[in-house]
């Protein structure tokens, strides 16, 4: 009797707990389904405690941490409204923000002695190199640079190991790609070695197309990333792994790992994605081989089949060809079909300016051919549409609600196109309600500056920084932009963003207009507890920051400041009393953090600022390709409630 009560109470708890398990699924899966996850990244992201909710204004104080100084000559807050003052350009398109020798002298407060003399040398060059077009006043003409200037490019490249090898495992595809190209390895993969630190045999190799036309600074996109693992992966049987990377973030990787596509699955010019190959724990067990005789004895016909190993081994050649169908890639190797990568939005076949190959693998032979020969897309004659439709207003006689700046490279001239066409023709900035203007800083290609100062002079959005372009330079772009919000247009309100930035307006200007209008603000995706990385390319040494922690900073892709904080930044600028650092929000946080001990600031936090791409309901979408932008700008129009576009 007791151990029947004991199993009867022991079941009673298992359903209560079952019952309980199916109340909270049937609740989180609406959830998730609710946010749309789709349209995020599939790469897992965190967000530390203090990003999990948005931050009322009125429920979290401003965050306070002691500075060991403040400018003595900087005027209280409210005397900052009386440095405003209505300016015109110095030339038709150059930044009135004051540049001079002084400008750039390091202190022994600041702890920024290299950046100041990177800042200067930058600032003499890209003085004199725009002077000089000034002077000479260059004037292209479009349509004689398309029929009678234009390089040809090659219809096939060639590259022996040795050649190869002299180029940094790199070849160059001058026009990228287009229907019909194809690229032909030969190679052989090296046998297994350990890897660092680990005893597990491992070997593979990495083949991608990449964008190489980038500016300084950037790391060229993957517009397709071929990663086959012979050894060394989690589940250990190989793989082979496709991919697309823009700006450091990976999209929706596709994993061939033995099995066929499924028959429902999407094809690729009516190839399967993943071919199938002998996998150990699949093929010739007691059971297939059961099912096979029971087959012969009953009389029903087997189709005949072939099994292929996995396509690279150890040490043996290999012949791989990449081709580029209607619909994607295809990829062959020793002529049997292996995978198919249908094209990412966003990237178009030009785009695939280099391929290179690295890892364990001993590359024999490259060959390209049916490759195009016209310039590629980003070739500004054929990015920029000179349409009056296209044309900025002018500057506004009165003081503007909200004005938005955008960070922009003298080569994205497809992006800053798309932006035009997109965002920039809401109704908001045709009424000069918002206005907006792209800082550019000068470029080193001479022929680069030649037809940004062209572009500038037609459409009127451009706003030259006087500076040889440099990725750490960039903070002299953000001062730009505050100095031109508050000066030049006199707007309440003042946005920073990326060239690659989606952003609506109307939702930012909404943002911005529920802080009350006596209080200085800072709004974005504020990251509170940022620290430096100590290690790797982004390392920031202890020289250069001391601190273990950033001052609370929102991420760069996108905030907005009150006119106060601005007019702040100009104003100790002027007076080289602004602490310059490489990164740029990081300085935005800095200089944020040293008005907060004059005057409290609301810092409102919210993850509609998004960092790493896009997700519902947005009030600004980053890591946009042109095609994105036209995408989202049609979504927007037809369309309530915002929606993301594709993954890449």
């Amino acid at each position: 009797m007791f151990i029947s009560l004991t199993k009867q109470r022991f079941v009673q708890i298992l359903i209560i707990v079952g019952f309980l398990y199916i109340v909270l699924v049937s609740v989180e899966i609406p959830f998730v389904f609710l946010t749309e996850f789709g349209s995020l990244s599939q790469e897992s992201f965190t967000r530390l405690p203090g990003l999990s909710r948005e931050v009322n204004v009125q429920e979290k104080d401003s965050p306070i941490r002691p500075l060991n100084w403040v400018s003595k000559s900087s005027p209280p807050p409210a005397q900052f409204l009386h440095h405003r003052r209505q300016l015109k350009y110095q030339g038709r398109f150059i930044s009135n923000l004051s540049f001079d020798a002084k400008t750039f002298d390091p202190t022994t407060k600041d702890r920024s002695l290299e950046l100041h003399k990177s800042a200067k040398f930058a600032w003499e060059l890209g003085r004199k190199l725009w002077e000089e077009l000034e002077s000479r006043n260059f004037v292209i003409d479009s349509t004689e640079n398309v029929n009678n200037g234009s390089e040809r490019c090659p219809h096939l490249v060639s590259l022996s190991a040795s050649e190869f090898l002299d180029h940094g495992n790199v070849m160059e595809l001058p026009c990228g790609l287009t229907l019909g190209s194809y690229v032909t390895v030969v190679g052989k993969p090296r046998g297994t070695h350990p890897r660092t630190k680990s005893k597990v045999a491992f070997s593979q190799f990495i083949m991608e197309l990449q964008g190489l036309r980038t500016v300084d600074g950037e790391e060229p996109p993957r517009i397709l990333h071929f990663n086959p693992r012979l050894k060394g992966d989690w589940n250990r049987k190989p793989v082979i792994e496709l991919n697309t990377c823009f700006r450091m973030q990976w999209g929706s990787a596709l994993l061939c790992e033995g099995w066929k596509s499924e028959a429902y699955d999407e094809t690729v010019d009516g190839e399967v994605k993943c071919e199938k190959w002998i996998r150990d724990d699949n093929n010739f067990s007691d059971e297939s081989k059961l099912t096979w005789w029971l087959q012969r004895l009953v009389g029903q016909k087997k189709s005949l089949t072939v099994n292929w190993p996995f396509p690279f081994a150890e040490n043996k050649l290999f012949v791989l060809t990449l081709s580029a169908g209607m619909e994607g890639y295809h990829v062959n190797v020793d002529g049997r079909h292996i995978t198919s990568f249908p094209y990412r939005t966003g990237y178009t076949l030009e785009d695939a300016t280099g391929l290179t190959l690295n890892g364990d693998i001993d590359v024999h032979a490259v060959f390209a051919s049916s490759l195009p020969t016209s310039h590629p897309s980003d070739a500004t004659q054929k990015n920029l549409e000179m349409s009056n439709q296209w044309k900025a207003p002018p500057l506004p006689e009165q003081p503007v609600d909200l004005f938005i700046g955008i960070l922009s490279a003298g080569n994205h001239f497809a992006e800053r196109m798309a932006i035009r066409k997109s965002w920039m023709q809401h109704n908001l900035v045709k009424s000069s309600i918002v206005h907006v203007r792209f800082f550019v800083a000068v470029h080193p290609r001479k022929e680069v500056n030649v037809e940004l100062k062209n572009e500038a002079e037609f459409f009127g959005d451009i706003v030259i920084v006087p500076y040889m372009d440099n990725y750490d330079l960039v903070v002299l772009k953000t001062v730009s932009i505050c100095e031109y919000g508050a000066r030049t247009v006199s707007a309440k309100f003042i946005m920073k963003c990326d060239d690659d930035t989606f952003v609506r307006v109307d939702a930012v200007m909404n943002e911005a207009k529920k802080v009350n209008g006596d209080r200085s603000f800072y709004i974005g995706n504020i990251n509170y507890y940022h620290k430096p990385l100590r290690f790797g390319k982004w390392a920031v040494t202890y020289e250069e920051w001391p601190e273990e922690k950033y001052p609370p900073n929102a991420d760069g892709p996108g905030y907005i400041l009150s006119s106060d904080i601005a007019l702040f930044i100009v104003f100790e600028f002027e007076r080289h009393n602004l602490r310059l650092f490489k990164m740029e929000d990081v300085s935005m946080g800095m200089w944020v953090e040293r008005f907060n001990r004059l005057k409290p600031v609301d810092y409102v936090h919210t993850i509609k600022f998004c960092q790493f791409g896009c997700i519902e309901d947005y009030y600004t979408a980053h890591y946009q390709s042109p095609r994105q932008m036209i995408c989202l700008w049609k979504k927007f129009q037809r369309q309530a409630k915002p929606q993301c576009c594709n993954m890449r």
